[in-house]
């Protein structure tokens, strides 16, 4: 038992102990476009900005959402939102705040979902192709800046709140950045213990998993796509082969950047403090069942890849409190400085966030939950035969055929 504990303590403390060396190196080169730097105007004036925002049965944001984005001081842009066969209010919604801005704002109804497609991936290539960014090959309406389309693509969702000046600082980095695809990080509010709780560790394991100060490095495979702000440059995602490639995917946000990378353009990183906002969810209940559609998908859905992950999560971030308690004499340093490490990711994430570094004694809590969730989604996908989505079940066979 001694020497387990010295192997398991020395490498898991060589593990944090190099991710929290890397992450302080990395996040540092992260740049901050709500910075002052970054209040252009004229270089970026005359690239056009579609942005697009796929709505499904989102009475409660979708007004305030869509108000906030046809305030952009962005001159150059239209907002594309695409009312998902909705069956509340949301796309009555749409189309009032469409009659305060006809300039600004193109609503479209979508009645029925075509085979082979994923709803919400599927609003997104319609409104792209409405934007006049359609493939040769297809002949759909143009939006009226020009047979051309546009030069970007914001892929948004219908909660995110934006701030005026958001589409604008954005454009100016991509362009000064020569980039192909920019993920900004939004803003997640939170109100309750338990959702910052989740959130924290959330962050901390996609920071491990997905290394976004890699991301411009074009020789890392490190990729990064996030559902709130994906900006996309034209050309690269028709190179990619639009949404249509990704029409069965669950997790598109993350695959939508994973084929951009794989393709050689040029992808970057940014925070952005208030620019993007979001209530992602509300309490841990809320973390749990967001995450439950979207668990067994990020494992290909294979139940081995499910299994494999929740034993290295517990490895990774459990045994080091365990062994801290229960490994006797010197076998105890090397499990403290795993802790000390991971306590400094927590510090690192309340510099960008308002969590507490101290949430990183919940950590074992949280871990627990997230296990819980991998073994959730892999239960009831299996269980279900495919993923429910807003009311509409996709089958298994045909999710994992779509796989990209």
């Amino acid at each position: 038992m001694p020497y387990f504990h010295w192997i398991a303590g020395t490498l898991l403390a060589l593990v944090w102990l190099s991710r929290v060396i890397d992450a302080w190196l990395g996040m540092r080169a992260l740049a901050d476009i709500s910075q002052p730097e970054w209040d252009r105007k004229a270089e970026t004036a005359s690239s056009r900005v579609a942005v697009v925002v796929p709505a499904r049965n989102e009475e409660p944001s979708i007004a305030q959402a869509l108000r906030q984005l046809i305030v952009s001081d962005y001159g150059n842009f239209q907002v594309i939102a695409v009312d998902d066969r909705s069956t509340d209010r949301t796309g009555q919604i749409m189309d009032q705040v469409a009659i305060e801005a006809p300039d600004k704002l193109k609503v479209i109804h979508v009645r029925e979902l075509p085979s082979g497609w994923l709803g919400k991936t599927h609003a997104m290539w319609t409104a792209a192709n409405q934007a006049g960014v359609a493939m040769p090959h297809i002949s759909l309406p143009l939006r009226d800046v020009g047979d051309n389309g546009p030069d970007w693509l914001l892929f948004t969702d219908a909660d995110v709140m934006f701030r005026p000046d958001c589409i604008r600082r954005a454009v100016a980095y991509a362009e000064a950045e020569r980039a192909d695809h920019l993920v900004l990080f939004p803003n997640i509010i939170m109100k309750r213990a338990s959702e910052k709780m989740m959130i924290a560790f959330f962050q901390l394991l996609f920071v491990f998993g997905h290394r976004p100060w890699k991301v411009a490095d074009p020789k890392a495979k490190d990729h990064m796509g996030v559902g709130a702000f994906n900006l996309v440059r034209r050309s690269a995602y028709q190179a990619v082969g639009t949404y249509k490639a990704l029409r069965m995917e669950v997790v598109d946000d993350m695959k939508l950047g994973k084929v951009i990378k794989n393709a050689g353009f040029r992808q970057r990183v940014a925070f952005g403090d208030d620019l993007v906002q979001i209530r992602w969810a509300r309490g841990a209940h809320g973390v749990i069942n967001n995450l439950t559609k979207n668990f067994f998908a990020v494992m290909s859905f294979q139940t081995w890849r499910a299994l494999l992950s929740c034993v290295g999560l517990a490895f990774l971030n459990i045994l080091p409190f365990l062994g801290v308690l229960i490994a006797q004499g010197w076998n105890r340093v090397p499990y403290g400085i795993a802790l000390g490490a991971m306590f400094c990711l927590y510090a690192g994430i309340w510099r960008q966030v308002e969590i507490h570094p101290w949430y990183f004694f919940l950590h074992p809590i949280s871990t627990t939950l997230f296990i819980y969730t991998m073994l959730r989604s892999t239960f009831h996908t299996l269980r279900n035969g495919g993923v429910e989505w807003r009311g509409t079940k996709y089958p298994l066979e045909e999710l994992r055929k779509g796989l990209v």
